[in-house]
């Protein structure tokens, strides 16, 4: 489903990703773990097209995007989480995942699927999305990204700020999301033990290089965590 090739990118003319290979299947959730700085956010912005790649190619189902802007992208069936969420703060709840939504955004009505997966996103529906806590931003964030009817989810750094009790929850909100949508997906960070319960592969990255891959029954936790610690 999701596939991409020899991809480099980086700013100006300061290489950050060299050349790495990456693909997910249909249903499959895929890691990519490594420390602040290894490139992780720049790798996923150059896959979403907000960075240009300088070289390689990425296809969703097929179809190359490689030359396509962020929202031609969105289109074709990336959706994307950024770190630190990035919520309309002014909007309601409901406001922000409209945003999410094609064509008449104002009018037509928010899937129950969403409020089903975040129950309390429905409760807290007329809040602004500035008032909320940051687990319960992230939830928004996805809940608006999924709206888009993805065929690829993008999460960068998803546990980041938020508590432990909540890792928990979104960790079980993305198994549902495979199982209702049976989605690729795709996501970075830094948690070991989140990304253990989640994820069917693991990636990790270092120094815009990716350096070690393994099926998670495979996954050796000491030589993935000498990545993790700083």
């Amino acid at each position: 489903m999701f596939e991409v090739k020899g991809l480099v990118s980086g700013y100006g003319q300061s290489r950050v990703i060299h050349g790495v290979d990456l693909a997910a299947g249909e249903g499959e959730i895929v890691a990519v773990m490594g420390r602040n700085g290894m490139g992780k956010t720049t790798l996923f912005k150059t896959m979403v097209g907000m960075l240009p790649a300088m070289a390689g190619s990425i296809r969703v189902d097929g179809k190359d995007l490689s030359g396509m802007e962020s929202f031609q992208r969105v289109r074709s069936g990336i959706a994307y989480v950024p770190q630190g969420r990035m919520v309309f703060p002014t909007l309601t709840v409901e406001e922000n995942i409209r945003t999410g939504l094609r064509g008449r955004a104002l009018s037509d009505a928010i899937p129950e699927e969403i409020y089903a997966l975040f129950p309390v996103l429905h409760e807290m529906r007329r809040r602004r999305g500035g008032d909320l806590s940051g687990g319960q931003q992230q939830q928004l964030a996805i809940a608006r990204a999924l709206v888009t009817n993805p065929k690829v989810l993008m999460l960068d750094e998803p546990t980041e700020g938020i508590q432990p009790s909540v890792i928990k929850d979104i960790a079980r909100s993305l198994l549902e999301i495979r199982r209702l949508r049976n989605l690729a997906i795709v996501v970075s960070e830094q948690v070991l033990s989140f990304t253990l319960q989640i994820a069917d592969r693991l990636i990790v990255i270092d120094r815009g290089r990716f350096v070690l891959a393994a099926n998670r029954d495979e996954v050796d936790e000491r030589s993935v965590s000498r990545y993790l610690s700083v």
